[in-house]
């Protein structure tokens, strides 16, 4: 059945989010504090390996680098027009709006922890790739594996950072079913480069969600999501671009 393998994310991460709050009340603040330090540190390793593991290449015994151009216009474009729409403050303002409807007014950290927690588990390339193998090949395999690894990470950010982390299930649950529904549409625009572009602004992203969970929110990392689409444009207009100087 299609769709199946965000279903299967989503109960992944609500059963996670369920033994995170019961570990979560054995932990004295102290210890909750320690966990989301090694948490932020966890994610800021995520965010690197995943940006050296797209922005570098070995050829001929060399480390060659690439696409810093893509990097900086699509970072720059991005922001400024996730800053005009202000993306953070609206979810910000869902955050608060979803902590009153779970009735979880005096968790004070309920909405940084639904924000860095959906950021972490939403942004990169195997929730696209994954929602669009599940629509168009009914292979869920991908998502499968993403849900194994959203599992671990939100059992421990719940245990540190409270039940707002499990609530990043609905956001995979909106993503990921809007990206199988479109999954048609969205298909020729991802290609190997973008794809490659793709994974690489949003590992660089979700090492900013790090730098948040250990120093406190220092970036806005939401205002800066269209950079992720522009990675993509980025690729699909370059190419075109080459392939015409070429002829």
């Amino acid at each position: 059945m299609i769709g199946t393998g965000t279903i299967v994310n989503v109960v992944a991460i609500i059963a996670a989010g369920v033994i995170g709050r019961v570990f979560g009340k054995a932990f004295k603040e102290k210890m909750q504090d320690i966990v989301s330090k090694a948490v932020g540190l966890s994610v800021l390793f995520i965010g690197i390996s995943g940006t050296l593991k797209e922005a570098f290449t070995v050829e001929n015994g060399k480390i060659e680098s690439g696409a810093s151009l893509m990097v900086i216009c699509c970072f720059v474009l991005g922001s400024l027009v996730g800053e005009w729409i202000d993306i953070e403050f609206r979810l910000q303002r869902f955050g608060e709006w979803l902590k009153v409807k779970t009735r979880n007014e005096k968790d004070a950290g309920f909405t940084d922890a639904f924000l860095d927690a959906s950021f972490t588990v939403c942004i990169g390339a195997m929730a696209v790739v994954g929602s669009i193998q599940d629509a168009l090949a009914g292979d869920p395999s991908l998502l499968y594996a993403k849900s194994v690894l959203d599992f671990i990470i939100i059992i421990v950010m719940t245990s540190s950072m409270g039940i707002g982390a499990a609530f990043s299930a609905l956001s995979v649950g909106i993503f990921q079913g809007t990206v199988t529904l479109f999954a048609k549409f969205l298909e020729p625009f991802l290609s190997e480069t973008a794809l490659s572009y793709m994974s690489m602004t949003g590992s660089m992203l979700i090492f900013c969600v790090g730098i948040n969970l250990i120093w406190g929110r220092k970036m806005k990392v939401a205002n800066m999501l269209p950079t992720i689409v522009f990675a993509v444009l980025w690729a699909n207009i370059m190419g075109e671009v080459v392939e015409l100087f070429s002829r």
